[in-house]
């Protein structure tokens, strides 16, 4: 076994950056479609829903720099290309979404699609001794869940 820099496994640490630019390719389109929501909600919950909106998108944004310079301080390139973006995405792209419910089961559903990806990266990260990543994916899975939880009580639904 080859020991990079940081004293992680080599060919875990690439297996583990890989993993991480397709959470990042996944976290930009929810990015992106937490952005069209926001510009795009009508009704009568518009004022509620604009400012939630606006506070996911502003941490998905935080989130996207950080799983980019991670990917970084484990030596690889971040994808930082549209086409890379939907070519390794697997979260639904919600277009011309301007309904309340329809809005909050896209958050509902592309969350379920991430915590997939954290899930799998905490357990890989957790094999190759890779406390950083692990870390992070445990940060983001605790914040992601809470917040399908309150989603899905706005919805009237059960987690």
């Amino acid at each position: 076994m080859t020991l990079n820099i940081l004293g992680l496994d080599s060919k875990k640490t690439k297996d583990l950056a890989k993993d991480l630019n397709s959470l990042l390719a996944n976290f930009q389109t929810y990015y992106q479609n937490l952005r069209g929501i926001h510009w795009n909600i009508k009704g009568k919950r518009f004022f509620d829903l604009h400012v939630k909106f606006e506070e996911l998108y502003t941490d998905a944004n935080v989130k996207v720099d950080e799983i980019a310079e991670r990917i970084l301080t484990l030596g690889e390139t971040p994808l930082h290309t549209f086409e890379d973006y939907a070519k390794h995405s697997k979260v639904p792209v919600g277009k011309n979404i301007s309904e309340d419910e329809k809005a909050v089961r896209l958050i509902v559903d592309s969350l379920t699609e991430l915590l997939k990806i954290e899930r799998d990266l905490l357990e890989k990260s957790d094999d190759a001794a890779d406390e950083g990543t692990n870390s992070m994916m445990s940060d983001f899975i605790t914040e992601q869940e809470k917040t399908i939880w309150m989603m899905k009580a706005w919805l009237g639904e059960t987690v």
